[in-house]
């Protein structure tokens, strides 16, 4: 199967150290993205939880840090139940730029799915497109 590698970058109109605080802060996270369980943390555990109505506070994705380097990159492991266990990796990257950052995430692992492996990574492409749009609001 040929390697599936989701690719987004975009530029934000803020330092990298307040971007890093959207990335791996709970508060933060819940702006743009999922409420975090706690804040991620170098080797730690994490989780994202849902604000479904009547399942609020439940685990929804989750995984485990890999890399932590404040505030240039971060890479976690990332999976949920519609994953089934198979757990695939999120890189950021984040560069200074005059006026802001670039930030760059690699979504890689999709071939570990298995069968329907392309329709799980392009509904995560749809929803990083989604999830990206609120990034750069909330951060500038």
């Amino acid at each position: 199967m040929t390697e599936l590698k989701i690719t987004k970058t975009i530029f934000l109109k803020a330092p990298a150290a307040h971007v890093w605080k959207f990335l791996t802060e709970a508060d933060r996270l819940a702006e743009w993205f999922h409420r975090g369980g706690g804040d991620l943390v170098a080797k730690g555990e994490y989780s994202l939880l849902t604000n479904t109505l009547g399942k609020e506070g439940t685990k929804m994705c989750w995984g485990k840090v890999v890399e932590f380097d404040p505030p240039r990159r971060l890479v976690h492991s990332f999976t949920h139940n519609h994953l089934k266990g198979v757990e695939t990796e999120c890189s950021w990257t984040l560069t200074e730029a005059e006026g802001g950052t670039v930030l760059t995430l690699e979504h890689t692992g999709w071939e570990k799915v298995g069968d329907g492996a392309f329709a799980m990574a392009a509904n995560h492409d749809k929803g990083w497109d989604e999830h990206f749009s609120r990034l750069r609001t909330v951060t500038n």
